[in-house]
């Protein structure tokens, strides 16, 4: 077997992808090191049956976070014995390629997303010009690379030339979730980093218009935290909104079998979020829970095969609360999703995605 190198910029615990895809790799007999970056907000580290290692930077955002990340990556990536260095993302494939070409171990790109074509991309050009300058000149040079969703995997092996397959990001099989709702209170539950693209302010003014017996539960953190807490203080919201904060991978499942209805709400800002399937999307469906998502390609195929959610046209204020109130006016209507959604469970789970995943490792 393989000794296996995984690189992100992240802290590590958070990464759901991640944990699981690592996870498999050492189960199925390899020696994995996921490697990110130490933070000053970091938690310690969650033991995993595989090893984990933090670099320590200066800099934590901008074009000086990305110049010394890379550097300190590849200066680490050169002290070690690896055969096989998966790179996530652009922002961590240059060192990975450049030591594969240096001293011989196969480079594997892993898209979690559609890196050249995220808002905070798309909305700079010259930086967005820079990313997809570096892409086009690696990946079409590369054997073996796969992303989260199909359509996404069928648009880069067209950019690319490069043949994408797919490792979707679905979790662990979980044990059939109860679905009694508590009847004073009905939760819509978002799970997620609380950045830009999300739509978390339109829910939050969406309350407004919504029974009071519908709370919104915010688990997450990001860049927009202080501001969405400030929107909610400006709209006398704070008995309908809690922000739960951070919350550990192994906590979520717990949480979002307590919900009602969950949320995964994306503008449609960039091809990334175009073509996203978000990891949220399988908890939803894992945990029995409905949930409203996005009309976008990856999230009409699975609606149309499984009929597990909503889809809004908008991120709208009106059209957010009339999906959520229709949906409060219709029990039957509820009660199937939760039934599709029970069903739809017992296949989309990382016990059966995992195949795929050693079946690319195995041509390797």
């Amino acid at each position: 077997m393989s000794s296996i190198i995984c690189t992100v910029t992240n802290d590590l615990s958070q990464d759901q992808r991640m944990i699981r895809i690592c996870s498999t790799l050492q189960a199925a007999g390899h020696q994995v090191t996921l490697v990110g970056r130490l933070l000053p907000h970091s938690r310690p580290l969650v033991n995993h049956s595989f090893q984990q290692h933090r670099l320590r930077c200066r800099f934590h955002a901008g074009k000086l976070f990305y110049l010394e990340y890379n550097l300190r990556l590849l200066y680490y990536l050169y002290r070690q014995k690896a055969a096989i260095i998966n790179a996530v993302d652009l922002d961590t494939l240059l060192p990975a390629y450049l030591i594969s070409r240096l001293k011989g171990p196969v480079c594997v790109y892993d898209a979690h997303e559609y890196f050249t074509e995220v808002p905070e991309v798309v909305r700079r050009p010259k930086v967005q010009r820079l990313w997809s300058a570096l892409g086009d000149w690696i990946i079409p040079s590369l054997k073996y690379a796969y992303t989260v969703a199909p359509a996404l995997a069928e648009l880069m092996t067209e950019r690319y030339g490069t043949p994408f397959a797919v490792v979707r990001n679905v979790p662990y099989r979980q044990a059939a979730p109860s679905i009694e709702v508590v009847p004073d209170e009905k939760i819509i539950f978002y799970q997620g980093m609380l950045n830009e693209g999300r739509g978390l302010e339109a829910a939050i003014l969406a309350m407004k218009q919504l029974p009071s017996m519908l709370v919104l539960h915010i688990a997450g953190s990001g860049d927009l935290e202080q501001k969405l807490h400030q929107l909610v203080i400006d709209h006398q919201l704070e008995d309908r909104v809690h922000f739960l904060g951070f919350v550990l991978p192994a906590g979520l499942p717990a949480l979002t079998e307590k919900a009602w209805l969950g949320l995964n709400l994306l503008e449609n800002t960039g091809l990334s979020y175009y073509y996203s399937l978000a990891n949220k999307t399988f908890d939803y469906i894992q945990s029995g829970v409905p949930a409203l998502h996005m009309d976008f390609p990856e999230y009409r195929a699975l609606h149309d095969q499984y009929d597990t959610f909503e889809l809004l046209s908008d991120l709208e204020v009106n059209t957010i609360a009339t999906a959520i109130q229709t949906l409060f006016n219709n029990p039957d209507r509820y009660a199937l999703l939760q039934k599709n959604n029970l069903q739809a469970a017992k296949y989309l789970t990382w016990e059966e995605e995992e195949k795929k995943l050693l079946a690319i490792y195995e041509k390797l």
